[in-house]
């Protein structure tokens, strides 16, 4: 199990695939259903959207 937040390397954010089971250490767990990436000038935002209906957002 991965766990994402804001203190988790950007390498390892990149190598989170669809499938992976993910935890955000607190209340969402589970598979990863899609992934984005995104750059909104000052951080890459990653959201993990879950197979559960959560979404995980991790600013880098």
């Amino acid at each position: 199990m991965i766990r994402l937040n804001n203190d988790t390397p950007s390498d390892i954010l990149q190598d989170v695939k669809i499938g992976d089971m993910v935890t955000d250490t607190f209340s969402k767990t589970g598979l990863v259903e899609n992934i984005e990436i995104s750059d909104d000038g000052l951080y890459r935002v990653y959201e993990f959207n879950l197979v559960t209906g959560r979404t995980i957002t991790v600013k880098k």
